[in-house]
């Protein structure tokens, strides 16, 4: 912008400067700024730094996500653009399924404030990623496993029976598979679980609130169906209201006969021994990783 038109902007009032770069969000002009720092008036100086406050938070958060696509920008390099993240949500809830949801990129997506469902506090902010990722992704899909199949197979094995099923949803064979900590039993693509991958991975972030919005929705109309119990406060985890309210009031069919507090309030005994996990279960398969 020439020299001229930022001197003319500097003769707007403070209060109509702000409007456009701080309400509207409006791009700043080149050399704005500056001027603004070194204009006497307290008013410009206080949004000049609010101006610069803003460009360092995004500047921020562009390297944040730029770091969070470093596993999938080296398989998009090397061609594979069909890049699902997976991750669930609901393992250790006393009632409802675990859900799980799968997600592919396009390649280079951004989307500012998209993190780990677990570190999204806000309902309403979660909800919005949702529906952002929902318009912008390739492809995505949620899979679920119900308490039956949770109580049979255990929820180590239910929670990767649902990541397949959301995999398996996606319309699409994936190029290759970014999954959270695991690796996804008759997965039909090369994978990689990544310990921790809902906070270093963007596509497995995106899973993971997907999965959490899918199953909030859910507890919340479960809570409608079975009132009394709280489910849609504390989407069916083990607090101290939800272990009361299925002693004082029963246990309902969505409970996990499996979890320990459903079982007392049964009057069952809890099963002994350790947790069989998946390498005992499955036979391992190599798995071709992603060059580095």
């Amino acid at each position: 912008m020439s020299a001229e038109s930022v001197q003319a902007l500097l003769e707007c009032s403070v209060s109509e400067l702000t409007g456009r770069y701080v309400t509207q969000a409006q791009p700043v002009p080149q050399g704005l700024l500056e001027a603004l720092e070194a204009d006497p008036r307290q008013g410009a100086q206080a949004l000049a730094r609010k101006l610069r406050s803003r460009q360092e938070k995004n500047r921020a958060e562009g390297q944040r996500l730029r770091h969070l696509l470093k596993f999938e920008t080296e398989l998009w390099e090397q061609g594979l653009l069909k890049v699902a993240g997976v991750d669930e949500a609901g393992m250790a809830p006393l009632a409802g399924p675990v859900v799980a949801a799968a997600a592919i990129l396009p390649r280079g997506y951004k989307l500012k404030g998209l993190d780990d469902s677990k570190k999204i506090l806000d309902p309403d902010k979660r909800e919005a990623l949702a529906e952002a990722l929902k318009r912008d992704v390739v492809a995505w899909a949620v899979g679920r496993a119900e308490v039956e199949e949770i109580d049979q197979l255990n929820i180590y094995h239910a929670g990767l029976l649902a990541m397949r099923r959301a995999v398996e949803g996606l319309g699409l064979t994936p190029d290759y598979v970014l999954v959270d900590a695991r690796t996804i039993p008759q997965c039909p693509s090369p994978q990689r679980g990544i310990i921790k991958g809902d906070s270093l991975s963007l596509s497995i972030a995106a899973a993971s609130v997907l999965a959490k919005t899918t199953r909030d929705r859910l507890m919340a109309e479960l809570d409608a169906r079975y009132p009394g119990y709280g489910l849609a406060a504390h989407k069916g985890y083990p607090t101290a209201q939800h272990v009361q309210a299925i002693q004082a009031l029963g246990v309902l069919p969505i409970h996990r006969r499996s979890f320990g507090p459903v079982r007392e309030a049964l009057g069952l005994a809890q099963p002994s021994g350790p947790v069989p996990m998946q390498s005992e279960l499955f036979a391992a398969t190599p798995v071709p990783m992603a060059k580095r």
